[in-house]
């Protein structure tokens, strides 16, 4: 989820906290309790700093190792540990179970987007991926609004977001029967795939597809129940290409085909030597595919530069080809 949105799960967190008596009954618990559910809810995303370093080394850990399961307790231990040195009269152990609960909820509903996470790590080091929800979504985001509005003017914090997390739950459930549906859909429609990749977008009834067979793969979008088809491209390998070998040796490139499993390529010359072009075909929108690896060499095959991230627009593209053209 987005930052925002764990920002507020920290905070219903806390409300639902004075439901405790232990909590309720002591002003620096409670205190101490909302504190740490706001840290709570953003210790997993601490390694956002990676950005300052690069993009290959954020995509590449985000949402790793912060999120693994040793994590789950090292996070909740350090936050309490920081608030009984600094705040008295403390239940410790009430304090570390709450923001344990507030760095397991932030883990946990990060695996239902198309993102998702290595939840299972060290034991599995797998990402999980559910392709539910949205990075953000507006109806999880506005409840929990909803029920600070209410607790700002009187109602009970712990009732009230406890009622909107019971919503939430069956919000989930219809979202988890939805993409099913698409999957269903698209599954019957290509009894031959291989991969069905399902990215939830913000419309509920709007999802990114692409359908993986032995021989191809399908950029569709499925709208109400319709699956509109975009492009068709043969599935094949990436190949043996020396110039795209050497490409493949810059880490920009190799941390966007870690987390890219549907993608294209394209080599181009141009008067520094060659572009090598890789876009991810999960995240088609408006005719564009926005998250791209471009790496630049020079005649004899060395790497000049490089970038992964996300370009939305033909301009933007421009002015970063360009720009690493100069540096």
């Amino acid at each position: 989820m987005d930052t925002g949105t764990h920002v507020v799960m920290g905070i219903a967190l806390g409300g639902i906290a004075t439901l405790d008596p232990v909590v309720s009954n002591n002003p620096a618990m409670t205190q101490a309790v909302m504190v740490s559910a706001l840290l709570g809810s953003q210790a997993p995303d601490f390694d956002t700093i990676l950005k300052l370093k690069n993009n290959a080394v954020y995509i590449r850990n985000h949402r790793g190792v912060t999120h693994s399961i040793p994590f789950w307790f090292i996070w909740p231990t350090a936050i309490t540990i920081l608030l009984g040195l600094t705040m008295p009269n403390l239940n410790l152990f009430h304090l570390w179970m709450w923001t344990f609960l507030a760095v397991f909820l932030h883990v946990f509903v990060d695996i239902f987007n198309a993102y998702g996470t290595k939840f299972f790590s060290p034991i599995k080091d797998k990402w999980i991926a559910l392709g539910v929800i949205n990075i953000f979504d507006p109806f999880i985001f506005i409840s929990h609004i909803a029920g600070i509005i209410l607790w700002r003017y009187g109602a009970d914090p712990g009732w009230t977001f406890l009622s909107i997390y019971v919503l939430l739950i069956g919000y989930y459930l219809w979202r988890i029967g939805a993409r099913r549906g698409v999957y269903q859909q698209l599954k019957e429609l290509h009894p031959d795939s291989t991969h069905i990749f399902i990215s939830p977008t913000f419309n509920w009834y709007r999802w990114h597809v692409v359908v993986r067979t032995v021989e191809k793969m399908y950029v569709a979008q499925v709208k109400n129940g319709k699956v509109n088809y975009f492009e068709t491209y043969p599935f094949e390998p990436i190949p043996k290409d020396p110039i795209i070998t050497a490409a493949r040796e810059d880490a920009n490139l190799n941390a966007f085909l870690s987390f890219s499993p549907a993608y294209r390529w394209q080599v181009s010359l141009e008067s520094h030597g060659y572009t090598v072009k890789f876009v991810d075909l999960r995240y088609r929108s408006k005719g564009h595919y926005p998250f791209i690896a471009i790496v630049r060499l020079d005649e004899d095959k060395n790497i000049l530069s490089s970038y992964t991230g996300w370009i939305y627009n033909n301009n933007t593209l421009q002015r970063k080809l360009e720009y690493l053209v100069e540096t």
